[in-house]
This record gives structure tokens, sequence and C-alpha cells, in this order.
């Protein structure tokens, strides 16, 4: 069998962090065993879908690389198909017309209630002759559901689920207007598409059941099931904003890497021994819902921060300077030339050691493109106070004549002059920083000003004496 999966967002808002996991294990599963990744869009909910949140999912699917097989198919546009099927059950005595009012619809919910039932619908219309039905009323199409035995689902993650069928009712299928109801769009979709594996929230468990009972009333293969625990806050309490339930486009605002997103996605809920750092190659060999556990997982926002830093760190310098050059920009108002470009790529291995996300990496990074005297700031100002000034001059006079200009060069020049003017290495060093990149932390300052080359170590020297 080809595997076939699916991602079926609804676009009435971002792609949210658990929906970008969801996305995240159909892909793996998916590209484990050689199959397609499906895409649906589930833009039946017209009053809250959006196409800003269509493009915000596409965008934020194609941000964490988890690219999908074909069109995505809209929901929507299906709704004809849908209605199809909801006659076909009727015509096969699968389904039959409900013409209950609000007001009866009402009164049975209030009884069960009164009597401490379970709310469903009661079987009112499910065996009456249809020459009964009240002039003028629109019916709706209900599943004419088993009222005995069970349904079992087979689930890759849970297990055996087992739910009795009287305690399920006979849901609606088509609305009285016409317009089929979810539960029946997700199963016809999932058939045409040709879904073998439906792996989705937990959340969805329950709706199994049903969607099981329109399968089987068809006479339709039952996909394979994979119900996954959701994610909760680091707090144990559900996902909310303030635990970074945010959409996929603020962690790349925030300065993360798609691949480390997708690392830290992957070990919320799924593990492969103590491995915590895995590549997209060895995720892809690794994976199967076997891994998957039963808890609900955790978000932990600066466990995810700590791994976006190794990523950064072990991301190619040219990569980085592509993705740190717009920020400056954007960020920092600085516009990168070619020798800014060439002291960013120079430079980029001893920056990368220092930041955690791609915002502080640009941050740290504002030196190397901005020519002349650096702006100080606080703690660089009081770096160049009492004679730190007059070193520097000293140090300038020095450097304008070295040879060679490295770092060996440049560290015993420095030695040798603090040496001479009787003060610590610091003395010498911490002011020579700051004067050359605004601050008091910094790579290597010999480092730097190699980089930097003897010109422009001499400008920025002297623009601060």
């Amino acid at each position: 069998m080809s595997v076939v999966t699916r991602f079926a967002p609804s676009p009435t808002g971002f792609l949210h962090i658990g929906g970008a996991r969801t996305a995240l294990f159909n892909w793996l599963f998916t590209q484990h065993h050689g199959g397609k990744f499906l895409l649906r869009i589930e833009d039946t909910d017209r009053k809250r879908s959006s196409q800003e949140a269509v493009d915000a999912i596409l965008d934020g699917l194609r941000w964490l690389e988890l690219g999908w097989d074909g069109e995505p198919v809209y929901q929507f546009a299906q709704q004809a198909r849908h209605a199809e099927v909801a006659h076909a059950m009727l015509e096969a005595g699968h389904a039959y017309r409900c013409y209950c009012s609000p007001d009866e619809l009402t009164a049975m919910r209030e009884k069960a209630k009164a009597e401490k039932r379970p709310i469903r619908y009661d079987g009112t219309w499910r065996d009456r002759d249809p020459s009964q039905a009240p002039a003028g009323v629109d019916p709706v199409i209900r599943l004419k559901a088993p009222q005995d035995g069970e349904t079992v689902i087979d689930d890759l993650v849970q297990g055996r689920v087992t739910v009795q069928n009287a305690e399920l009712d006979d849901m609606v299928l088509l609305r009285a207007d016409g317009t089929p109801t979810y539960m029946l769009s997700v199963v016809v979709d999932d058939h045409d598409m040709g879904c073998t594996h439906v792996i989705r929230g937990d959340d969805h468990l329950n709706n199994a059941f049903r969607q099981a009972q329109v399968f089987m009333a068809m006479g339709w293969d039952l996909p394979v099931f994979a119900h996954i625990p959701l994610i909760h806050g680091a707090d144990g309490a559900k996902l909310s904003k303030r635990h970074g339930a945010l959409g996929v486009d603020a962690y790349r605002d925030m300065g993360f890497l798609p691949e480390a997103v997708r690392n830290y996605l992957l070990r919320l809920g799924w593990g492969h021994g103590d491995d915590e750092i895995i590549s997209t190659a060895q995720a892809i060999e690794w994976f199967d819902m076997d891994g998957v556990g039963r808890s609900a997982s955790r978000f932990d926002m600066a466990k995810l921060t700590n791994l976006n830093g190794h990523y950064l760190r072990n991301t190619d310098d040219a990569r980085l300077v592509d993705l740190v050059v717009p920020l400056l920009a954007d960020a920092h108002d600085s516009v990168v030339d070619e020798a800014g470009r060439a002291r960013l790529l120079a430079g980029m291995a001893g920056l990368k050691e220092r930041a955690k996300d791609l915002n502080e990496l640009a941050a740290n990074s504002v030196f190397y493109v901005r020519d002349g005297a650096q702006p100080l700031n606080d703690k660089a100002e009081k770096l160049l106070a009492g004679d730190a000034r007059a070193h520097l001059a000293n140090m300038a006079n020095t450097f304008a004549t070295l040879e060679p200009w490295t770092d060996d060069a440049l560290e015993a020049a420095v030695r040798e002059a603090a040496e001479a003017a009787d003060v610590k290495l610091g003395k010498m060093a911490q002011p020579l920083r700051a004067a050359l990149t605004g601050s008091n932390a910094s790579p290597s300052l010999f480092e730097v000003m190699r980089i930097l080359g003897r010109d422009e170590t001499l400008a920025r020297l002297r623009g601060q004496t």
C-alpha cells in the first residue's frame, strides 16, 4: 500500500505551533514510507475563513520546508461532491431526512438534561414515513448509524479504542440549506484524496468513530488513524499565547531557523532513544508512529531557543550572511555594501558563537557593516573614560605601521603597549573593543581588527580620540 497522508488546517487563523507539528508528523511519516503528503484547506466556515489566513498557512509550511504534493485541495469547492455522497447514502438507506424543528430539538435536549441522559438526537424521524413530513419544512439529512454493537478504531498511537454504537446518535450530514457538515466533508475528501493514513491531534479522536461510520456506510476502506497528544505549556496547562502558542510566522520573526523549529517540534511527543539533535535526514530515516507517546508534550521556549543556538553555530556562514543582511537593513537601518558583506562573511564564524537567534546575530553584526566611528552603548562609553582615549591614540600610531596584519601580531602589539603603559591587558584591550565595535562585548578583539583591516581600524580609533 502506498502511503498517502494529508494536513488539513482551517484558514480561520495563522498556522499555529500545534498545527505545524501535525504537518511535520504527516510529512515525516510520508517521507519515511515514500508516499504522498497532501494539503487540504478546510475553508467551509466562510465567515471565519480568510485569504490572509490561507496565505499565512501556505507561507508557514514553505518556511518550515514541508512541501506538499500537488495543488492544495479547497474543501468548500467540493461541496457539490459532499452533497452527492449524502444523497447516495439516502438512496441506499444509510441516511434519512429529519424534519425536526429547532424548537423540537431544543425540547429534546432539555428533556435529556432533566433525565440526566447524554444529549443526543433521539431518532424521531429515523423510521417514520416521509409522507408524514410537515409542509414547508426543509429537512436535514442524518446518518442512519448502527444502534447495536460497537465501532472500533485501531489507532497507531492510542491503540485499540472502542465505543458502543448506542452512545452515538444519527449525526447531520446535510443541513436544511443543503450544505454539508464538517463531519461529512472530511470523510468524502479523505476518501476522494486517497488518504491511507489520518494523522491528527487527539482532540479529533471522538470524531473518528462517527467518521468511521460514514466510511463503512459508503463501503469505503477506512484509513489508518493516528491521534497524537496535544501540546501543553511548560506548566502543564493548555497551550496558550503566554506559553508560545503563536503563529509559525512569529517564530520566523523571532529569528528561529526552520530546521531548529522542525527538530524541536519533532521531539515534542516523539522520541528516538536519547537523541535530541536530529537532522532532517535522520528524522526521515527514523520516524514512524511507534515512536509517538500517548502523553501530552510540554512546550518550552527556553529549550527551543537553546536548540536554535546550536543550529546557528552549525549553519553555513554564507547562508547566515544572506539571512542577516535583510535584518540589518530592516531593524538597524544598515544597508550592506560589498565591503560590509565581505566583513560579515569573514566574521560570521566568530559572531554566530555568541547568538541564539538571527535577530541577536544581526544586532551583534552591525559594527561590521557600519564604517567609521561607531555609536557607543553605555558600557562602551564608560570604557573610554580616563586615560583610555590617550591609549587609543597611541595604539593607532602603533597599528599604522604594524606588519603583518594578523591576529598574533595585533595581540603582541597590544600586549607590548599595555606593558609599556604599565596597565593590565584588559585596560588596553577593552577600550579598543569599545571604540571598534561600540560595545563592551564582541568576538575576539584581534579577529575583529584583522577583519576590519588597517584603514577601517585606524578610522574608528581616531574617530574616538
